[in-house]
């Protein structure tokens, strides 16, 4: 197998990544490994090495060559491409701008969305459905829709009863 970046030695490091359901391969020859330093630990950022211009020119470009610094933890972007890593929350803002672009190629999106486990789903789905109707209960009983009203309280009843049947797993 042939390195990625030179294509003609042999691949002797190599290196994956897997980010969500995507898996990327990078093999690299020893002395492309040692230029990119890889084999520096303190010099290395898998970001770097994966999107080719290197994450930390990104973001220095974004910001028009000026070096920039998270006035909360003082980290720069020198220290975002050795590390591959932001030093505070802070840092997602003052280096912002280089970060969107960056952030995108990596991720599906630049916002955290997380999981919610599906037993909370349905708890939430069947609480937000009986405030509905507890909402159209109050309606018609303050219309005089007493028969609409009966419906509605035979539905609330119901539901009443699917939410304390759900439990935690």
């Amino acid at each position: 197998m042939l390195c990625c970046i030179c294509k003609q030695k042999e691949a002797k490091v190599h290196l994956t990544q897997i980010a969500g359901d995507k898996m990327q391969k990078v093999d690299l020859c020893e002395d492309c490994a040692k230029h990119k330093g890889v084999n520096d630990p303190a010099g290395f950022s898998l970001a770097d090495l994966l999107l080719g211009l290197g994450a930390a020119q990104e973001v220095e470009q974004a910001s028009g060559g000026v070096e920039l610094k998270c006035p909360r933890c003082g980290f720069t972007q020198a220290d975002f491409k050795k590390t591959g890593r932001l030093g505070c929350a802070d840092c997602y803002l003052t280096f912002a701008e280089g970060l969107e672009g960056l952030l995108k190629t990596m991720h599906k999106g630049t916002r955290h969305i997380g999981k919610v486990p599906q037993f909370l789903v349905q708890g939430r789905d069947l609480a937000d459905r009986l405030k509905s109707l507890q909402k159209k209960l109050t309606t018609a009983i303050e219309g005089e829709d007493f028969e609409q009203a009966a419906l509605l309280r035979d539905e609330i009843r119901q539901m009443n009863l699917k939410l304390g049947g759900l439990t935690v797993p």
